[in-house]
């Protein structure tokens, strides 16, 4: 199991609103810290974590992020709509396109994605596989 994801980021004020532009509408909450932005999904007393976190920060070694080649995190949204609605608010947050949403044929029938890039550059995908939506092929 990922207990965590963690992706560098030299400006954290312009990644707290890209980020936050996303990701509280699929339920993380925000904390902030001298080491960065924490988003975490609520738990109910007594639950276990809801994994996984994710973490924006400045590299440790104090060297400039940079996003890594081939590396992408995905979250999942509820719903077609829901994917195009974050990767457009994303896009005014700071983001820039890397793969407007919808299907891709590589992919299952249901499966509906929208590809973006954080201000840093880091690779993040919103999709939907909501068997209960239309379809690629229909």
């Amino acid at each position: 199991m990922i207990a965590y994801v963690t992706v560098g980021a030299d400006d954290i004020a312009l990644a707290k609103r890209f980020y936050s532009a996303l990701l509280p509408a699929l339920g993380y909450e925000l904390a902030e810290g001298q080491e960065g932005l924490s988003y975490s999904l609520p738990k109910a007393q007594g639950q276990s974590p809801v994994l996984p976190d994710f973490y924006v920060k400045p590299p440790f070694d104090g060297c400039p992020a940079s996003a890594g080649n081939g590396a992408m995190v995905a979250f999942e949204a509820g719903n077609q709509g829901q994917v195009r609605d974050l990767h457009a608010a994303a896009l005014l947050a700071g983001g820039t396109d890397a793969g407007q949403p919808g299907f891709r044929a590589a992919y299952g029938p249901h499966f509906y994605v929208g590809y973006l890039r954080d201000p840093q550059g880091n690779k993040i995908a919103l999709f939907s596989s909501n068997p209960n939506e239309a379809g690629r092929d229909g």
